[in-house]
């Protein structure tokens, strides 16, 4: 009989341990560390200890904020480094609802920044008028050349100070070194000469829908520059200035051999690649 019973209160510790064990996959995902306090109940002066470990790591101090950097500073961080600055809003793009994002043109004193997919609010981002100030956290990055702050958040629109950069005129410095040391700054070019775009097909053309011809109305517009003998290749970024804006409609209008003068944000990839807002034809 005392076997029987035994072995009846064998089962049943094997099943109250077994109930015991199953317990904490049900509760990892709102509390991970009540796995540590389950398994130390065969031994009460550990389960002290293991209670103790999780409460340990769970006050380590958080790490420290990125202090806010200078334009020097921000362009000599290395690449992937935490980076945090304050500019002022030159332009912006459409803001994604469906991510929270938006692509902002930035600018101080000293230098342009170029903050792509930035987290905020869409009430955030209809503040972010031309000339505000906001501080942004993210990453640097560079992507085919181009300088960029990636996985940016707006931290704070700073009220009462705010600056609209004056375009720098950068002609001469087309196909110089000096030209990358003002990427993402507003600027403007003078004199260029209309060149002929090639379609995939072989066709000319003063612009292309898409870099190749492939696109349509609405989309990206790039045509070909000649300066100083060389071609360079301008866009007009369809997110920052669509098919309803005169500098689209402008570029639309274009003809191989004319002289125009062009502003907009100096872009880069692959080399120089401005995102044009204004086209002037000046002869």
């Amino acid at each position: 009989m005392k076997k029987v019973v035994s072995v009846a209160l064998a089962l049943c510790m094997a099943a109250a341990v077994t109930g015991c064990a199953g317990e904490p996959a049900a509760a990892e995902s709102t509390a991970p560390e009540s796995s540590s306090a389950a398994e130390s109940t065969a031994e009460e002066a550990p389960a002290e200890e293991a209670a103790e470990e999780p409460a340990e790591e769970a006050a380590e101090e958080p790490a420290a904020e990125v202090a806010v950097m200078s334009y020097d500073e921000y362009m000599a961080a290395a690449t992937d480094e935490a980076v945090a600055i304050e500019a002022y809003v030159q332009a912006k793009q459409s803001y994604y609802a469906e991510q929270g994002t938006a692509t902002v043109y930035l600018q101080d004193q000293d230098g342009g920044y170029f903050a792509y997919d930035m987290a905020c609010t869409q009430e955030e981002y209809d503040q972010m008028t031309e000339g505000t100030k906001i501080r942004v956290s993210g990453y640097k990055a560079e992507w085919s050349g181009e300088i960029e702050i990636m996985d940016g958040k707006l931290e704070e629109i700073i009220a009462d100070d705010t600056f609209v950069a004056e375009p720098l005129d950068v002609t001469a410095m087309l196909g110089t070194d000096e030209l990358a040391a003002h990427q993402n700054e507003k600027v403007v070019f003078t004199g260029l000469t209309v060149a002929a775009s090639t379609d995939a097909n072989g066709n000319e053309a003063a612009f292309l829908y898409n870099y190749d011809g492939s696109g349509a109305d609405g989309d990206d517009l790039y045509f070909n520059v000649d300066y100083n003998g060389a071609t360079y290749t301008f866009t007009v970024e369809s997110y920052l200035c669509d098919n309803t804006t005169d500098v689209y409609n402008a570029v639309e209008a274009l003809e191989i051999g004319q002289t125009i003068d062009c502003e907009g944000f100096l872009y880069w990839y692959e080399g120089v690649n401005p995102h044009i807002t204004s086209v002037t034809v000046a002869g």
